[in-house]
């Protein structure tokens, strides 16, 4: 199972991403959501890039 959690409020959006398909679709629908999601981070990291001033993007790895 992927889990989606989004926290919204007060000027702030939280979004979560774990988990993983089983069995079903042999990996389309996690590979969908990965890259849904890793589309969003480098939208993200490109504007900061154009907008340093304005935008700053931190991606840790855990």
């Amino acid at each position: 199972m992927i889990r989606v959690r989004a926290r919204l409020g007060d000027g702030r959006t939280v979004i979560e991403v774990d988990g993983h398909e089983e069995h079903a679709e042999n990996g389309r629908v996690c590979a969908a959501v990965s890259a849904i999601t890793h589309t969003a981070l480098l939208g993200l990291e490109e504007i900061a890039r154009q907008h340093p001033d304005l935008v700053s993007v931190d991606i840790t790895q855990e």
